[in-house]
């Protein structure tokens, strides 16, 4: 089938996770794949993604060989010892505009801006000259402008956007109708974990509301200890995703709950749980002769393992889009992999829409 030629913006821990993990199956061939939805997809394993350019801010990562920026301080992903497949590649500049927040500037020392166009000109230059086809996005929480700048990239080069992050495109009526017009899919926005805070919670709130109950009160928060938590400190650059969050949970009810009865969204940054991300839900309700239940959940996962594996499989969906010439929003791939898509669905109807889009 070939490689599929891919580009990321974010040389953090979540495309550590994603390539070290690739790596980890290459060395160990006896071992089962498990954290994705198919080890094969339209004929593309997961072998078959080769990430052939990549970007960021830092200081520690910018000019570097990518083999060893996927280990630079801050990330904290060391599941194998060496990336050799990627030493052949140099990490370039990205613009910062607002992809360092406050909090993070204590742990990231962004490079010297250079004016946008500039750089604008070399990423270009660089997409083409290595024959990008689909890009992944990792870029920060907040990070709305340097999103947008990186969406224009894709509608400028023709590449599949993957945005991984909570700054809507795919689901932004303005951006689908740009990636249409521009015959380019995408796939998005905010990935969900494979068994993730969001994803447990919107399926146990379905499970209530299906089951007969009246819930009247939720919530679900989240603490970790890695630069995505630290930037999140920052409640300014939270709205994006609190919004994402919650509607993926709100998605899932019948009658939607007050804005006071339900929180979800990332609560506090505590540094020695490094990759370890803890979540706390509670479901309140009524159920029979009004009588009161509730329900409460922790839930202890590796970040960027629960995220990597929907990544791979998001790539190579995108790659069938590209294949098939399909433009805007991929809905079933959105839909299933994304905690914001631009239609929501509930899990079976997403995963069952997924099938037949694999399928053709």
């Amino acid at each position: 089938m070939g490689k599929i030629k891919c580009a990321v913006v974010g040389v953090g821990n979540c495309f550590a996770g994603l390539v070290q993990g690739v790596e980890y199956y290459k060395q160990h061939p006896e071992q089962e794949v498990v954290g994705v939805m198919h080890p094969i997809i339209a004929g593309y394993s997961i072998h078959d993604l080769e990430f052939v350019a990549a970007f960021d801010v830092d200081s520690k990562k910018v000019g570097k060989k990518l083999s060893d920026a996927v280990y630079a301080d801050p990330n904290k992903v060391k599941w194998v010892p060496s990336l050799s497949s990627m030493k052949d590649i140099t990490v370039m500049q990205s613009p910062r505009l607002d992809g360092v927040g406050h909090y993070v500037e204590k742990a990231v020392t962004a490079v010297p801006d250079k004016p946008v166009e500039e750089l604008k000109k070399e990423i270009l230059e660089e997409l083409k000259k290595k024959k990008v086809e689909i890009l992944v996005s990792y870029l920060p929480v907040g990070a709305d402008k340097a999103t947008q700048f990186w969406a224009q990239i894709c509608l400028d080069v023709k590449l599949a956007f993957v945005n991984c992050m909570p700054s809507f495109i795919a689901s932004n009526p303005e951006w689908a109708e740009k990636f249409k017009k521009a015959g380019v899919p995408v796939v998005g926005d905010d990935i969900k974990g494979q068994v993730g805070a969001t994803i447990v919670h919107r399926t146990l709130a379905k499970l209530c509301d299906d089951r007969g109950t009246k819930i009247e009160k939720t919530y679900q928060i989240n603490v970790g200890g890695n630069t995505d938590f630290l930037g999140m400190k920052e409640q300014e650059r939270l709205q994006s995703k609190k919004i994402s969050k919650t509607e993926s949970v709100q998605s899932q009810l019948k009658q939607r709950l007050p804005e006071g009865n339900i929180y979800v969204g990332p609560s506090d940054f505590i540094p020695f749980l490094s990759n370890t991300k803890l979540m706390f839900m509670r479901i309140e309700g009524r159920m029979w002769a009004n009588i009161p239940y509730n329900m409460e959940v922790r839930l202890e996962v590796d970040d960027k393992a629960n995220s990597a594996g929907i990544v791979i499989d998001a790539v190579r969906l995108a790659k069938i889009a590209l294949e098939r010439k399909l433009a805007g929003p991929i809905e079933p791939a959105s839909a299933y992999l994304m905690k914001h898509p631009p239609k929501q669905m509930s899990d079976p109807e997403a995963r069952a829409e997924l099938e037949k889009y694999i399928r053709g």
